[in-house]
Parts: C-alpha cells; structure tokens; sequence
C-alpha cells in the first residue's frame, strides 16, 4: 500500500515540478498535475496497482477462512443444518 501512494505522490510532484519549469506558476501548475497524475497513474502505475489489489485480496481471504473457522469451533453443529 505504500509503495503504490508514494509512487502517486511522486508522480503528482514530477509533473508538478515539470510544469513549474514549463513556466506554470503555483496553485494552478499544482491542480495541472493533479488533473494530470490521475490519468497518468492508471497507466504508469498498473503492475503496483495490481500487486496492492492482489495483498488487499490475501488479506480479506485469510479474514474470511479464520472468521469461518472461529465460527465452526465456535458452533460446530452449524454444519449440519
């Protein structure tokens, strides 16, 4: 997870400091690159994307299987119905 949000914020102050140079000046050089990274992050940053979706997946699975085996030692007869 924290990768992928200082891979977004480094890109948010790459473009920022890009238009900055390009002759841009403060806020609105700043709402440029916001307007900018955002499009830009769905492509550029794709596989870290992926990679944090895959952990946040594990993670939700491994807390289902140990929620549902806490409820069958919990009720063991919940099978049988």
């Amino acid at each position: 997870m924290w990768m992928y949000t200082i891979l977004r914020f480094a890109l948010f102050f790459v473009l920022w400091g890009v238009l900055l140079l390009l002759g841009l000046h403060g806020l609105f050089a700043a709402f440029v690159a916001l307007v900018l990274s955002v499009p830009l992050s769905f492509v550029l940053l794709a596989r870290p994307r992926a990679a944090f979706v895959r952990q946040l997946e594990a993670r939700v699975d491994n807390r289902r299987a140990a929620r549902a085996e806490l409820d069958s030692r919990l009720d063991p007869d919940a099978d049988a119905d």
